[in-house]
């Protein structure tokens, strides 16, 4: 067995993330959601993840653009048991050294359940072994498979993919399916798929990846050609409105709440995306616009608003809050007009704060309630009823009609001259000067834009929960929104669409859980682990625009046109007959 640096370096880190999951309490509160029962959870699956995937990496080694990957199931299982090897040892000598010690003051979640789940109960000397053990097989599988052709190691990805989602996803699909005796054929009853369900759920993964692999490839050219791909846009935009019009009649209040939930940061994700992805201006304080649109539709809709109470018809009330918050965005970006980059970001973090403390100031207390906020806000009077959180699936369609709003406001803007001239002023903002572009005038307009998309956010969210609190409005939940348009896609609305369904329908927002009530704990630990990741590795994000994507990758678009050319980019003429 070779034992190369790289190796032995992913090894450690594997073991070092054994340990980490472990003394913070992740194995623990993640065993309780069973993934195949009875055999695996979600703690055992964390807990062999790590050696598998440093195995996976030191199979890989290092990555040059001038040559093409080797694969070899052998090499790489050999490899990949080693790292595995050295991850287990790693993770039995940290047992090891803290078994002795009582850390319970420091560290909670070091203590005896912690033991039992990292020795699969077999107690710390039989458990070190088949900690060991379990470990280097991991990191062999892991290994193992990067030594695999693309198909088959695709395939092998795609189906266990698949066979997670459809564990932890349980409480979706049984919402639609709703026939208990299909369900139970699916679920167990203590929770997770039958083993025999996994293995068909994997199987057909496998074999429909391979059946429409061509149909894959043919979409993606129809989608690089304008008029084809046109069509192809349009026809995902019927499916997913079809989507949205459906899903809310077929699953339960939980994952309509939840629905709502990623509806609302959507809709506050097309607004920053306006000011970040499409202008390039770093805003940390955007919750403040949020709050605007929340505490202006409560003024003006709740009877014991304590100084100002008009009671407004929440449809009379929209353009009113929608004003408020254009000026509020005129007030932010004014000040902020000749400044760039961190400068930017530090000035709108502190308006955020401003406005929170505005809130709490005993100078608006007697209008805006102070501590004690604003109750009995009425929900959206339509036709004979009311919208409001106690009706989720009626909330849902009104929240989505105004993702759509924003959406089509997001969509038209990129494309227009104001579009192009954000686009311009973010790439460089002396040039955009120099060719005669108002950067005053766009910058502007890019805040009151992104200000009144979130003020549609703060009166539909007022308007649901029936109360609003300055604790609200804190400023993580700019970050958060931040962190949703960088994973999701800077610049893209689908991509803003797609990392509000995965950070917050899967994780749970700032104040909210998730789907998957076990990461709450864990959540703003993941999100960092998620941020930095797509920083180094995709920093356009999942599904960006493509003219972002292709400003981020200027420098290898380059480095591949010099190896296109054979490291010359002058032409070579061509020889005289």
């Amino acid at each position: 067995m070779s034992l190369d640096p790289l190796t032995r370096r992913w090894g450690l880190i594997g073991g070092a993330i054994m340990a980490f999951t472990g003394a913070i309490g992740m194995l623990v509160s993640f065993d309780e959601r069973i993934l195949i029962s009875p055999i695996l959870s979600l703690g055992y699956l964390t807990l062999l993840l790590a050696p598998a995937i440093a195995g996976h990496m030191a199979a890989r080694g290092k990555v040059s653009v001038l040559e093409e990957p080797e694969h070899d199931v052998a090499q790489g299982a050999q490899k990949g048991l080693v790292a595995g090897l050295i991850a287990g040892v790693f993770a039995v000598v940290f047992m090891l050294a803290v078994n002795p010690f009582d850390l319970s003051e420091f560290f909670p979640n070091i203590n005896d359940r912690m033991f039992d789940m990292m020795t699969f109960d077999f107690g710390l000397g039989l458990g070190s072994v088949v900690l060991i053990v379990a470990s280097a097989l991991a990191g062999a599988a892991g290994g193992a498979i990067y030594g695999l052709d693309d198909e088959p190691r695709e395939g092998v990805f795609r189906s266990a993919i698949w066979v997670i989602l459809f564990s932890l996803f349980e409480l979706v699909v049984s919402d639609v399916i709703e026939v208990d005796a299909i369900v139970d054929l699916i679920y167990a009853r203590g929770g997770g798929l039958h083993i025999w369900s996994a293995i068909i759920i994997g199987v057909l993964a496998w074999w429909l990846g391979v059946r429409y692999k061509g149909r894959r490839a043919e979409l993606t050219q129809m989608a690089k050609d304008s008029e084809a791909g046109s069509r192809l846009r349009w026809s995902l935009i019927g499916v997913a409105a079809l989507l949205v019009i459906v899903l809310p009649m077929l699953v339960g209040g939980i994952v309509n709440e939840l629905l709502i939930n990623v509806a609302l940061f959507i809709l506050m994700g097309l607004g920053l995306n306006i000011v970040v992805g499409l202008a390039g201006l770093l805003d940390l304080g955007y919750v403040a616009f949020f709050a605007v649109g929340a505490y202006g539709m409560a003024v003006l809709t709740s009877p014991l608003s304590p100084a100002f109470s008009p009671e407004l018809n929440w449809w009379v009330a929209l353009p009113v809050v929608m004003v408020l918050a254009a000026i509020a965005g005129v007030l932010v970006g004014t000040p902020v007009i000749r400044m760039r980059g961190d400068y930017l970001a530090i000035v709108t973090l502190g308006f955020g704060e401003i406005v929170r403390i505005l809130i709490l100031s005993d100078w608006l207390t007697p209008f805006l309630g102070g501590a004690q906020g604003i109750t009995r806000i009425p929900g959206i009077p339509l036709g004979a009823t009311s919208v409001s959180g106690t009706s989720p699936e009626l909330f849902i369609y009104m929240t989505m009609l105004l993702v759509g709003v924003a959406a089509y406001i997001s969509y038209r803007t990129q494309e227009s001259r104001i579009g192009r001239a954000w686009a311009a002023m973010r790439e460089d903002e002396d040039v955009a000067e120099a060719i005669g572009i108002s950067t005053v005038q766009a910058k502007l307009l890019a805040f009151v834009t992104g200000a009144i998309i979130a003020s549609f956010a703060g009166a539909l969210f007022s308007a649901k929960v029936g109360t609003v609190f300055h604790n609200s409005f804190d400023v993580l939940v700019s970050i958060i929104i931040l962190v949703v348009v960088i994973v999701g896609g800077m610049g893209s609305i689908r991509g803003v669409a797609l990392g509000a369904l995965i950070l917050i329908g899967v994780l749970g927002g700032p104040k909210s859980q998730g789907l998957l009530g076990e990461f709450a704990e864990f959540k703003l630990l993941i999100y960092g682990a998620i941020l930095v990741y797509m920083m180094l590795q995709r920093p356009e994000g999942l599904l960006p625009s493509v003219r972002r994507s292709r400003e981020l990758h200027q420098e290898e678009a380059a480095q591949d046109a010099w190896l296109d050319k054979k490291g010359s980019f002058i032409e070579e003429p061509e020889a005289s007959v």
